[in-house]
């Protein structure tokens, strides 16, 4: 009988030691006890007797990592490293992942899920225009999508989006500049800065590598004030044909933007001339119905008018037209001048319509800009035949001072006269009579035909 007790007694203290609740040897795991651990010839394991199965393993290296251990459903031992633990993590959240390995792998699942892969920019900018773009209908968005195809998803497609650093970003503003200028440089920055602060909105630890000055041009470099003199008006105006040279015409005397009168449809012009523009959301401002002059219906009844597309400006298919750059080429090409842009043109028109006489306030409408203060909240009336009268002002100038041919007339002043009738003929001047004399007072006025 004695002996039997004793047995059961050995079996009872086994199973205590194997569960961790006999704890005559074992010391409490602290952090302090972590660091005093020292390598020796053997690989050895120190337990943590709050949360059995789990260990401190100590290489001949003096490396020490959290490793668990336990059995699977099949009875098979299984030793893994506690994921996303180091020493000197807290002890409670070390073992707080710890109990749940060993809850998993006594279930027969995976200890520990492997981390989440790292978001690389490409998969980052999908996002970006699925969650952000898309839903507050940003109008910039095409322009968005082909920056990002031709400039940076070439050379940041699979980097990992956390580890992009400033000196990825200046490398990259760097090559944009020296391809295709410091203007578009600044595009892919506000773009990249977009990407990177919405990524920063929605993290808890990332912060952007963008900081300030890293834009290759200022905003008062920026600033243009090119507007073309009426010489330069007059040397492109007999060179603006075909559909661009309607286009070209057409931005002037309606003082609208590239893309409005590019994108002009028939059904937007009524049968009296007036232009309902069409109001894109988000848009800022719009000059909305504008009564065109004559000269302008005239450039619009000229273009051709297809059945299968629906626009003045007609391009490929069934699209208008869009293939400025090459025509703005060659149109340079035949006409020297001082280097212009079109939209130089709209601010030539407003410099006009101040010529004309305009209101500055009907101008402004006119050009679709937002009118500030409490004007602009109270005074809601659509100034139709305003507008419709200062555009007649402006086609009026343009016909009368910019494209009518010029004639040259001769006069002499009545104090010339004089001079001329009273001097007799000076050494070296040929013919006598003061022709030479005569000849060097003459003037060449310039004036408009009738």
């Amino acid at each position: 009988m004695a002996r039997c007790c004793a047995k059961f007694s050995s079996i009872v203290v086994s199973l205590l030691l194997a569960k961790g609740y006999f704890l005559m040897n074992r010391q409490k795991l602290t952090e302090a006890r972590i660091e005093k651990l020292r390598p020796k010839e053997k690989r050895y394991l120190v337990p943590d007797p709050e949360t059995p199965g789990l260990y401190v393993r100590v290489a001949p290296t003096g490396a020490k990592t959290f490793t668990i251990v336990g059995r699977n459903p099949a009875g098979k031992q299984v030793w893994r490293e506690v994921a996303g633990s180091m020493v000197g993590d807290p002890l409670h959240n070390v073992r707080t992942k710890a109990r749940e390995g060993i809850r998993r792998l006594r279930g027969g699942f995976v200890p520990f899920l492997p981390p989440p892969k790292a978001d690389t920019f490409e998969a980052v900018a999908a996002n970006y225009l699925a969650l952000h773009v898309e839903p507050h209908g940003l109008r910039s968005r095409p322009e968005i999508e082909r920056c990002l195809n031709k400039y940076v998803l070439p050379l940041w497609r699979a980097l990992e989006f956390e580890e992009i650093r400033r000196s990825d970003v200046t490398r990259l503003l760097d090559g944009v500049v020296k391809d295709h200028g410091a203007r578009q440089a600044d595009y892919v920055l506000a773009i990249v800065r977009g990407i990177m602060s919405w990524q920063a909105s929605r993290l808890d630890d990332y912060v952007s590598p963008i900081v300030r000055r890293m834009a290759r041009t200022k905003p008062a470099e920026r600033k243009r004030e090119r507007i073309l003199d009426d010489a330069e008006l007059r040397a492109m105006w007999p060179q603006l044909t075909g559909t661009f040279g309607a286009m070209v015409k057409l931005l002037l005397l309606t003082e609208q933007r590239r893309e409005k009168v590019a994108s002009m449809r028939w059904s937007d012009i009524s049968i009296d001339g007036v232009w309902a523009i069409p109001t894109e959301a988000r848009e800022k401002g719009n000059a909305r119905d504008v009564g065109l002059p004559e000269m302008a219906l005239e450039i619009i009844r000229a273009q051709p008018c297809m059945i299968c597309n629906e626009y003045v400006f007609a391009g490929r298919g069934t699209g208008f037209f869009n293939g400025y750059s090459k025509a703005k080429l060659l149109l340079d090409k035949r006409v020297n001048i001082t280097p212009w842009v079109l939209h130089d043109l709209r601010r030539t028109a407003r410099s006009l319509m101040s010529r004309a006489g305009v209101r500055p306030d009907i101008a402004e409408r006119v050009l679709g800009h937002i009118i500030k203060g409490v004007e602009g909240v109270y005074d809601r009336h659509a100034y139709s035949d305003e507008k419709r009268d200062a555009l007649a002002r402006l086609a009026k100038l343009v016909e009368r001072y910019l494209t009518r041919p010029l004639t040259i007339s001769w006069r002499l002043k009545a104090e010339d006269m004089i001079r001329l009738r009273r001097t007799k003929s000076l050494p070296g001047d040929r013919g006598g009579g003061g022709n030479g004399i005569a000849a060097r007072l003459f003037c060449a006025v310039y004036k408009q035909g009738p």
